[in-house]
């Protein structure tokens, strides 16, 4: 097996395991044993846990975050953008759909640790301010955006949740019906 095969295979095997068990329950002899080869085999491309899920997290996570991101353009329906959104959490892969509830256990503080917490908060205060210069062209009452744009990050959050965490199928139309409750304030 080539190197960065047995590396992906002990990523991956982490990825599973850590979403079973949790950053704390989880052990480079148990990753290991599941990914079929020994200790030091890990060690030599993980130097820790740690290191192993930072990877994860700080790499995949936010890699798979920039996708999503970047596949989505804004033109002139702002509630369609959001609806084709949160629609396409539906068709993440299994390992996405994993990848994705790790850093959302991160997020919550359920999981990881203080530098990784650290970071999750940092991306979350830069949540807010994306989502306004977002739907700010829409707004005819910047005031009341602000409220609007903190009910429609709420409301991403549940549906990401449902789809993600909870495994949901959630119909385009179901999703466009409440993301337009939400979005009701900007026009």
């Amino acid at each position: 097996m080539a190197d960065s095969d047995m590396k992906l295979k002990i990523k991956n095997v982490a990825i599973d395991y850590f979403n079973r068990e949790g950053f704390h329950g989880a052990t480079i002899r148990n990753i290991a044993k599941e990914a079929n080869c020994s200790l030091p085999m890990v060690n030599y491309y993980y130097n820790s846990k740690k290191e192993l899920f930072h990877e994860i997290i700080k790499v995949d996570y936010f890699d798979l975050l920039n996708r999503q991101a970047t596949r989505l353009k804004i033109n002139n329906d702002v509630l369609s953008f959001y609806t084709e959104f949160v629609f396409g959490l539906n068709q993440l892969t299994e390992h996405e759909k994993k990848v994705y509830r790790l850093g959302i256990k991160v997020y919550y503080g359920f999981d990881g640790d203080d530098e990784l917490i650290d970071i999750m908060n940092k991306w979350e205060q830069s949540i807010f301010p994306r989502h306004y210069q977002l739907v700010k062209p829409f707004l005819k009452n910047e005031e009341q955006g602000v409220y609007v744009v903190k009910a429609l990050v709420h409301l991403i959050a549940t549906l990401v949740e449902e789809i993600v965490v909870k495994g949901r199928f959630l119909p385009e139309e179901e999703i466009r019906k409440e993301l337009a409750v939400a979005l009701k304030g900007i026009g």
